[in-house]
């Protein structure tokens, strides 16, 4: 196994940013280089110990959704190798984890879509009865599946700051009725095929957020990453269960052991045990697996 990376040094292309996970490098005018860390953020902070394979398996992961769902919506890549637009001596930090993608103008919001009530969503219905200002029936457990999904958009928070999320009406008002309307539609169709396609593999998408932009012409992307164990939640079906919190393929299980801890959700994050490391890169793995049917390339 390679060793993990916490951050990507790429000297032959201009850094333009780092993300909590991604670091993003100007390939020219039309074009950046993405690059898949193994840095692993809870409660918007980044922990100190990153998690081997993570980069690989959310890039594994999104293209393989960017494929798979290319028919709803055009992605963002070129088909341009990241292994040529590096210098030679840097072509081993990209092995499985980088993307040459289009430069696109991201929209102004995170497109969730929840298919179960967990999370941020279960708490607002246990407050209010509604989720994001949409009203739910009365009595649903937690886990429950919602009769149809629901598009619950947020804002972006920066990097160490929350996310906010919006109803509808301010999605409108943040970037016009068509692309809100377009952004809904094509949110809610990509998480529909994408949990059905799953479920046939013994996986819950419980819920999902993606990331859309626009090219020079208006036309909407998919961009970012689609449908990983880091933008979703991914329940094993086996052990599926209404009323608690599910086992989880994501980093819900490293968020499950930092609330065993005493730490107030800012950095520093808490050094993670080996355990837990080990444990979280096992089952980012074997999400990948699970959907894909094939072992993941490292």
């Amino acid at each position: 196994m390679s060793q993990p990376l916490y951050e990507s040094s790429i000297t032959s292309l201009p850094l333009l940013g780092r993300g909590k996970v991604r670091d993003i490098y100007a390939v020219d005018e039309d074009k950046l280089l993405i690059v898949t860390s193994d840095r692993l953020s809870a409660f918007d902070v980044i922990l100190p110990d990153p998690i081997p394979l993570k980069g690989t398996v959310l890039t594994q992961t999104a293209l393989f959704w960017f494929d798979k769902l290319a028919h709803i919506l055009p992605g963002q890549l070129t088909g341009i190798a990241p292994e040529d637009v590096v210098a030679a001596s840097e072509r081993d930090q990209l092995k499985g984890r980088a993307l040459v993608v289009k430069r696109l103008k991201p929209l102004p919001i995170e497109a969730i879509v929840r298919g179960y009530i967990i999370g941020s969503g279960w708490k607002d219905y246990q407050a209010t009865g509604k989720v994001c200002g949409i009203a739910l029936p009365a009595g649903l457990k937690q886990a429950a599946k919602l009769e149809q999904p629901l598009f619950t958009p947020s804002t972006k928070g920066e990097a160490g700051t929350h996310d906010e999320n919006i109803d509808f009406a301010q999605c409108v008002a943040l970037m016009g009725e068509q692309i809100a309307a377009q952004a809904r539609d094509a949110a809610i169709q990509l998480y529909s095929e994408a949990r059905d396609y799953a479920a046939a593999r013994g996986i819950i998408i419980a819920d999902t957020k993606f990331e859309f932009g626009l090219d020079a012409a208006g036309t909407l992307h998919l961009i970012d990453e689609a449908l990983t164990p880091d933008s979703s939640r991914f329940w094993p079906a086996d052990s599926y269960a209404e009323g608690i919190s599910p086992p989880s393929f994501d980093k819900q299980f490293v968020r499950d052991y930092l609330e065993t801890l005493d730490w107030n959700k800012t950095a520093p994050g808490p050094r993670l045990p080996a355990d837990i490391i080990a444990k979280t890169s096992a089952k980012y793995v074997e999400a990948y697996e699970r959907l894909t049917g094939k072992p993941l390339p490292v």
